[in-house]
């Protein structure tokens, strides 16, 4: 399927590793411009390197923590100044602390607001009067199942996670008439770093193996194994192109059946 990606310029966030880098691999093999933001420079630009010489594609490395103000509208900016715009936004971020309510201070909150639900309003902000002059424009969050069905142990998660959902859904609405699309997709167990450490942290706590951890978590899962990155990566690229022209305001999991509600 051609999907109408190829010359267009994409910014993924937090894309050094897991799935921002999944799918920012997906949009540069369908001949997408990139924009890239990592926390580390230096894992930032390898990044970039590598998928430039693999994809043959202009790739830019723009080192930025999401959850400071300031530095999304920063990365945007250096979008723009390298390729005079930026035609689809891909918002991410790493996971916050895992931990119950009583466990959490107020701190970890404003920063797990910060890191989540800021960092998503400040790119969108600033990807905006660009979208609209050109009356096109694909935004799209990666979320999490959290979103629609609570995981234990993960309020910080659970809580923004859903925070998000509200505001790219409200967002669709009031963006539509412009061309431009809003949607969330909602990785479910898949196989990253950041799934890693959580398993190996919930066996801790237990007292368990991380096998033992893992084990329980796909019999949960309908398929009975963790996702791909590539799995995930796949529908991402299909949200931001010209094909998913007339899907806005929707969030879609790529959870292999995880959440067990209807809708």
């Amino acid at each position: 399927m051609e999907l109408g990606i190829r010359s267009k310029v994409v910014l993924v966030a937090a894309s050094s590793r897991g799935l921002g880098r999944a799918v920012a691999e997906e949009l540069a093999s369908e001949g997408a411009s990139l924009v890239l933001c990592a926390r580390d420079e230096d894992a930032v630009a390898r990044c970039a390197a590598e998928i430039e010489t693999r994809w043959g594609v202009p790739v830019l490395a723009v080192p930025a923590d999401v959850a400071v103000h300031g530095d999304p509208e920063r990365v945007v900016a250096a979008g723009i100044e390298r390729f005079g715009r930026v035609d689809m936004l891909v918002t991410n971020c790493g996971g916050p602390p895992s931990g119950s309510f009583d466990s959490l201070t107020s701190e970890q909150w404003d920063e797990a607001a910060r890191l989540i639900l800021s960092s998503a309003v400040e790119f969108a902000r600033a990807v905006l009067p660009g979208m609209k002059e050109r009356q096109w424009g694909r935004i799209l969050a990666v979320t999490s199942v959290a979103a629609k069905q609570p995981v234990a142990n993960l309020v910080l998660s659970n809580s923004l996670r859903a925070a998000v959902t509200g505001f790219t859904r409200t967002l669709a609405n009031e963006v539509a008439q412009d061309g431009i699309t809003v949607n969330a997709i909602l990785p479910g167990y898949t196989r990253t770093e950041r799934v890693v450490e959580l398993n190996e942290a919930a066996a801790r706590r237990e007292g368990i193996e991380p096998a033992e951890a893992l084990a329980r978590i796909e019999t949960e899962i309908p398929m009975r194994r963790l996702g791909e990155p590539t799995e995930f990566a796949a529908l991402a690229a299909f949200l931001v192109s010209e094909r998913a022209s007339y899907v806005t305001g929707q969030s879609i999991a790529v959870d292999g059946g995880w959440i067990k509600a209807l809708m």
